[in-house]
């Protein structure tokens, strides 16, 4: 039941957004009563926290597992863009709503996810710096800006892409890391 509840109110949170979204809509929706609801969270901001805690712990589970495993910063770097834009397929529901709904969660929840949030892109960050380092990638780049170059791109896609689309996801990851090791230049001749 707790899946369940958690499926559709992520469902509902991405229709109508969180505010507009009442724990009565949840359970009308699967036809449970409130006790169901109560059983298993304490309010909506705990089932919204209990949401962001399963995407960014899944997501930094995966990413470790990425880095612990691929043996070249530069295909660190394409494994953590084809993480996230796969993710848009497999988890699209959940990370809209992780990416738009947080202003909701309380001060404390919100620095709770933030840190996470902020592990992730560090573990980004270190991935260009040894790039740097081991002669991967040009000398003159900022790390932090990069990662956040990096992270704005790969995001921002859950607004607009529709993995159904003309475009499948294998073939935007592609393109983003393709763009973002070579850049938009065209080779000198």
């Amino acid at each position: 039941m707790k899946a369940e509840l958690m499926k559709q109110s992520t469902d509902l949170f991405v229709e109508k957004g969180f505010s507009a979204t009442s724990i009565q809509d949840i359970v009308d929706a699967l036809g449970v009563t409130k006790g169901s609801f109560y059983y298993h969270f304490k309010s909506k901001e705990a089932l919204l926290m209990d949401i962001h805690l399963r995407y960014i712990d899944d997501l930094l589970r995966r990413q470790k597992t990425m880095l612990e495993t691929e043996s070249t910063n530069r295909g660190k770097l394409v494994k953590v863009v084809e993480l996230l834009i796969h993710d848009i397929e497999t988890q699209g529901a959940i990370g809209r709503v992780y990416y738009r709904e947080i202003r909701h969660l309380s001060p404390e929840n919100a620095a709770t996810i933030r840190a996470k949030r902020a592990e992730f892109r560090e573990n980004i960050e270190r991935v260009i710096e040894n790039g740097i380092k081991s002669g991967e990638f040009r000398e003159s780049l900022q790390p932090k800006m990069i990662t956040f170059a990096i992270l704005g791109v790969t995001n921002w896609s859950y607004q607009w892409f529709n993995p159904e689309g003309s475009l499948s996801v294998a073939e935007l990851a592609d393109m983003y890391a393709d763009f973002i090791l070579s850049g938009i230049l065209a080779p000198q001749a």
